[in-house]
């Protein structure tokens, strides 16, 4: 009777408040930066949020409504904003600027620890192309994260068109690049290497992609891809990404900024520039983002940057913090329960959490006194501290 559905989670009171505290720091500054908040519903159309969402189907939570439509719980929030944008934002052909927090869903097929519901909190910039957009998103990402506390991680830069044209420049379809792809997604190196040499390739080309995974570290990777690409597209890459770090270096935030091309994404509407975030001993990125065209779907031309990043994977990158949980009891009787209550008001006034309680209703006062920092007792005709 206790048990609940595969991959969801209850929150306590601690955790909540900590998730409270880390996602309000986090969306005052990006309300700061001039980014507006918005909710969309948690169903969706399969036709369309679902159809469109890079996810893929067997993640999908699906019903039925009483028309016999097929809806799914959103399984990002990107998709779901697009569709917004398409439909109501972007009629004046201007940038827009969003946020979101918001829990999104995606079914596991065994436990394995893994969430099937989790918070998200992010932003979209919307209808801007340039690659200043790019570097105000990644120096946002990485203001809200100093701000929600996190002082050691990285941001880890690539281009989702890079690996694409090299791999198909060598490997001669897009079908045999995915499959090369599919190993760097799973950070599955050795896989990688063994494949490539597995390859019916000539050894110029098998050491170009062998060499492909050297290109992660400093801005000194930048000039080292060049050395291995030979297309204009894969080329336009790099010059994309040296402008980003130009503007990076702008903001002031290259110390937490590296450069990595064999990132890439499942979600297949990326289309440019590339991140994920990186922090302590955490096996999995807090957050990513990158460029976009997602919003082509819904049927308005437009290109667009943001992140999101798990609050959940954010905590355990925080570790173990300590809340200022400071609560102050009030115990009173029945003969002096308003004047506790106007005692009540003045701290509450006074910014301070105070608790009252009926003394009748506690059977245990040791145990419930120990959880507050300060109790006062109005019982009877005086005051003890």
């Amino acid at each position: 009777m206790f048990e609940k559905p595969l991959g969801m989670r209850d929150t306590l009171p601690e955790l909540y408040e900590k998730k409270h505290r880390v996602r309000t720091a986090m969306a005052d500054t990006m309300f700061l930066w001039g980014y507006q908040f918005i909710e969309t519903p948690a169903l969706e159309y399969y036709e369309t949020v679902g159809a469109a969402s890079a996810i893929v189907d067997q993640q999908l939570f699906k019903l039925l409504d009483k028309e016999g439509h097929t809806l799914v719980l959103r399984p990002d929030m990107t998709t779901p904003i697009a569709r917004v944008a398409a439909s109501k934002l972007l009629d004046e052909d201007l940038p827009v600027r969003l946020a979101y927090s918001a829990n999104v869903f995606r079914a596991q097929q065994r436990e394995g620890g893994r969430p099937a519901e989790f918070e998200q909190i992010g932003i979209e910039c919307l209808n801007e192309e340039s690659i200043s957009c790019d570097g105000e998103v990644i120096a946002l990402l990485i203001s809200t994260l100093k701000q929600a506390g996190l002082a050691e991680f990285q941001v880890s830069i690539g281009h989702a068109g890079f690996a694409q044209e090299l791999f198909v420049q060598i490997l001669g379809t897009n079908c045999r690049a995915n499959e090369l792809r599919k190993f760097l997604y799973e950070k599955n190196y050795v896989g990688y290497r063994e494949h490539v040499n597995s390859l019916h390739l000539s050894s110029i080309d098998k050491q170009r992609l062998q060499q492909f995974l050297q290109l992660r570290g400093g801005e000194e990777v930048i000039g080292k891809a060049l050395d291995i690409i030979e297309n204009d597209k894969g080329k336009q890459a790099i010059i994309e990404l040296k402008e980003l770090r130009d503007v990076v270096k702008d903001y002031g935030v290259e110390e937490f900024v590296k450069f990595d091309f064999t990132i890439v994404s499942h979600m297949s509407y990326y289309s440019g520039i590339l991140f994920e975030a990186y922090a302590g001993n955490v096996g999995f990125p807090i957050g990513n983002g990158g460029r976009y065209s997602l919003i082509e779907k819904f049927g308005k031309k437009a290109s667009a940057t943001g992140f999101a990043v798990r609050i959940d994977m954010l905590l355990e990158a925080l570790g173990d913090f300590q809340l200022d949980n400071k609560t102050h009891c009030i115990f009173f009787s029945q003969e002096r329960r308003k004047e506790a209550f106007r005692l009540a008001d003045e701290m509450h006034e006074q910014g301070k959490k105070v608790v009252l309680q009926d003394i009748t209703g506690v059977k245990n006062l040791d145990a419930f006194t120990k959880r507050f920092a300060e109790t006062t007792y109005l019982i009877g005709g005086h005051v003890d501290e």
